[in-house]
């Protein structure tokens, strides 16, 4: 009989991304009814990514021994942190549940990635992830979807916690998605202890990994960017629009990366992942100058390039794992969700930071993002005898 982890994984990944896409939408509002400034929007922003990048290695060592008590306790510290930041209190109250909430995805996502990534071993971890990715966009749309649908007359809190409901679906099936995890995935096990003991002098970092970690990292700044700061504030200051309207263009961005993901996931596993991330990367960085700069056709565009950008977002994550060995995966995955996680803080945290002088971080972000598009390019040839991991 097929063991139902992988539906279960899918179908939690989804419930519990749904209210991270619920956040952006709230940002005009917390802007015009909350009264927060700049820098208390770009750091509220910023919290969820700075919580996930602060805890991403002491996660990874802790799921590394306990897969399974990983996977029971993120969804209920995720649905306290929404809870919290529900309750509609002071600024500190809206941090604090930002941070739980970051907390919480992080022990989830490297959970999640790691379970997934040890049981691949037939060649088609592009597509796995990619169906991975799908379910947890799903439950973005999903959230983006149903907030947006709401009467603007509730309160944004309250849109906030009517929208979470699915959120207890996570709740729900974690001890049964725990039970269904096999003995063999736990790193405790004598064969595989190596992999809370960080990494070996042996296991060095190859250019394309050192490619996955930088790429993943500047991605997840562009992206945190625009759908944190540019498109929800940007869009209601300059370009009047509501609610309602921010949620549009995120649902094009998500829509765009939903019907991507699964085609991007069958390329990387004919064509190598290397070069088609290099496409990803110039799409992101013309996103970031259109989102950053654009009227509100243009926005619609940039949003679509962006979905279409996020459809590879599993892509350095591929390369990464061509470049590791099996007792490093959970290391390595850790690590390099501190770098990703590290760009979803900085992108809207500096944004906020530079109030009317952010214009120029799209153009920073869309410098450095062409760049590791040339690389990206390169460097299979440089690297081809350079060996490598154990897949």
């Amino acid at each position: 009989m097929r063991s139902p982890l992988i539906p279960l994984l899918c179908l939690t990944a989804a419930a519990s991304t749904l209210p991270i896409g619920v956040f952006p939408t709230l940002l005009p509002d917390l802007d015009r009814v909350a009264h927060l400034s700049d820098v208390e929007i770009g750091a509220l922003s910023g919290a969820f990514g700075f919580a996930r990048m602060v805890i991403d290695v002491p996660v990874g060592l802790f799921v590394a021994r306990h897969l399974r008590w990983a996977l029971r306790m993120s969804p209920m510290f995720l649905t306290v942190g929404i809870l919290a930041i529900a309750s509609g209190g002071s600024f500190g109250v809206l941090l604090a549940g930002r941070v739980l909430m970051g907390l919480a995805h992080s022990l989830g996502m490297v959970a999640w990635l790691t379970t997934l990534l040890r049981r691949q071993h037939d060649g088609r971890v592009g597509a796995s992830l990619n169906a991975f990715e799908l379910s947890a966009m799903l439950g973005m749309l999903g959230g983006v979807g149903l907030i947006g649908s709401l009467p603007s007359r509730l309160g944004w809190n309250v849109a906030l916690l009517i929208a979470s409901v699915p959120q207890l679906v996570a709740v729900a099936v974690a001890p049964w998605l725990a039970r269904t995890v096999p003995p063999s995935h736990s790193v405790a096990a004598p064969a595989t202890s190596q992999l809370g003991r960080g990494p070996r002098s042996g296991d060095r970092i190859t250019l394309l990994a050192g490619l996955a970690f930088a790429t993943g990292a500047v991605l997840a700044t562009a992206y945190s960017t625009a759908e944190l700061f540019m498109l929800p504030l940007r869009g209601s200051r300059e370009l009047g629009l509501e609610r309602a309207s921010v949620a549009r263009m995120l649902v094009i961005a998500q829509t765009c990366d939903i019907l991507a993901l699964l085609p991007v996931g069958f390329l990387a596993d004919r064509v190598g992942p290397t070069r088609l991330l290099g496409l990803v990367v110039l799409s992101m960085a013309a996103s970031s100058l259109l989102i950053g700069f654009g009227d509100v056709s243009a926005v619609a565009v940039g949003a679509a390039l962006m979905g279409l950008a996020m459809a590879g977002w599993m892509l350095p994550l591929a390369v990464l794992r061509n470049e590791t060995p099996p007792a490093q995966m959970a290391w390595r995955t850790a690590l390099y969700r501190v770098g990703v996680d590290g760009g979803l803080f900085a992108g809207p945290f500096i944004a906020g930071f530079l109030g009317r002088h952010v214009s120029v971080l799209p153009i920073a972000l869309a410098a450095m993002l062409v760049t590791l598009a040339l690389v990206c390019f390169v460097a299979p040839a440089s690297d081809r005898h350079a060996g490598r991991g154990n897949p």
